[in-house]
């Protein structure tokens, strides 16, 4: 028996639902291995504070141990950060399975991989459980932080958000302006002027 159009239309929901969620399981897999063999191969092969030129000094790696955020803000809390960290990664496992656009999905599973690499440095790293040094290593001439291949993560899904945003691409991949009613698709632009009296 042939499948309704309702049925159909189940079907293709669910099957665009499942690659989004590959595609973002897949990203987020990626960039936390990167993530963890970059700061791996760092702390096993530069000195603590010794900057070495990749692009002259217009890119360094200088090894770091973060115990704060961004901008090493907030040191005597990371456990704090550690717990914002966990809630996010938890969210975003929970809402995924509402997003249905591949460029949402890649935009969380950067998220997701990037939070969970700089996670696993403050849940296993020294001084102790929960509030672990984040290493960090890259530095750019003039940017006034040293940051991580997890950080690049975060801050690439937040300049994706912003450009999906822009673009009125909602969690489903349409646009804004496709997503309109029949009715408000229909209405004219302008009201009517009204008759004379």
């Amino acid at each position: 028996m042939p499948e309704t159009e309702p049925q159909q239309a189940t079907a293709g929901k669910r099957e665009v639902s499942t690659r989004a969620l590959v595609v973002l399981a897949v990203v987020a897999v990626l960039a936390y291995s990167l993530d963890r063999v970059s700061k791996s191969l760092v702390v096993e092969n530069l000195t603590l504070g010794q900057p070495v030129n990749v692009i002259g000094e217009l890119l360094q790696l200088r090894y770091v141990e973060n115990p704060g955020a961004a901008f090493s803000l907030g040191s005597g809390s990371t456990w704090v950060f550690a717990i914002i960290a966990a809630i996010v990664a938890v969210f975003i496992v929970i809402f995924a399975r509402r997003i249905r656009s591949t460029a949402w999905a890649v935009l969380f599973g950067m998220l997701l991989g990037g939070n969970l690499g700089n996670l696993t440095d403050r849940l296993t790293r020294p001084p102790g459980f929960g509030v672990g040094h984040v290493v960090d290593f890259l530095q750019v001439y003039a940017f006034p932080a040293i940051f991580n291949v997890a950080d690049v993560a975060i801050v690439s899904s937040m300049g994706l958000f912003i450009l999906l945003t822009i673009r009125g691409i909602g969690l489903d991949g349409t646009r804004a302006a496709k997503r309109m009613t029949p009715v408000d698709a229909d209405a004219p632009s302008h009201p009517a002027p009204s008759d004379p009296a």
